[in-house]
């Protein structure tokens, strides 16, 4: 005689005809891995985009990972929780002029460095007064930079800083000969970590920042 098979407890019976749970309340609807795309999920997916990329990626960029329909401000919540996530730890997330990335923190650098024992380049003194005055009186000429240095500006010195893309021309001025405008550019702000030209620190500071190397090397 064969032997009777027990019934499944009630828990794991599905009853006929249910429909499907509703989806979360925090999934993000979108077109991904098709369907819904949780909450958490999506934030996985931003990290991976941000921790894999060589250049600090925008909002409009990031809202291309999976078609999702969020405006920016959702978009900077979403990021905003990414950065909380990483509190605590070496690497932190930031917003910058270009967009946002993950960046080591300052004080794992001396670390860092001993896997890279290569010393940033040092900028002369020439350079520095010369991006300085850029940073804080742009647009200006040359004959403007000039005219505050108080010497006569190299075109090497200009070039220096261009070549880094810390400098760029702007225009010109309406003024006989039409002399070249300079301003700085944002991957000044972002090789400073900073997100705007309001947040540009001290004549004095900016001078140390970019001797000590505290910026990113290209």
């Amino acid at each position: 005689m064969s032997e009777q098979a027990e019934p499944l407890p009630s828990s794991e019976m599905q009853p006929s005809g249910h429909a499907d749970p509703a989806p979360d309340d925090n999934a993000i609807r979108t077109d991904l891995f098709g369907g819904v795309l949780s909450h958490e999920r999506f934030k996985c997916v931003l990290e991976t985009a941000l921790l894999t990329a060589t250049e600090p990626l925008p909002v409009s960029e990031l809202k291309k990972l999976g078609d999702v329909s969020l405006d920016n401000r959702q978009m900077e919540m979403l990021l905003d929780e990414l950065a909380q996530d990483w509190q605590g730890r070496g690497v932190e997330l930031i917003r910058v002029a270009s967009g946002w990335r993950f960046s080591a923190k300052p004080e794992m650098q001396q670390y860092l460095d001993r896997l890279n024992p290569q010393k940033p380049p040092r900028y002369s003194r020439a350079v520095l007064e010369t991006l300085a005055i850029i940073a804080y009186h742009q647009p200006v000429t040359r004959g403007d930079i000039e005219e505050i240095r108080g010497v006569a500006v190299s075109s090497q010195v200009l070039k220096t800083l261009e070549t880094r893309g810390w400098v760029e021309v702007v225009g010109t001025r309406d003024t006989p000969g039409k002399p070249e405008l300079f301003a700085t550019t944002k991957q000044l702000l972002d090789d400073l970590n900073l997100r705007a030209l309001q947040e540009l620190p001290s004549l004095q500071e900016i001078g140390v920042l970019l001797e000590q190397g505290a910026v990113v090397q290209a």
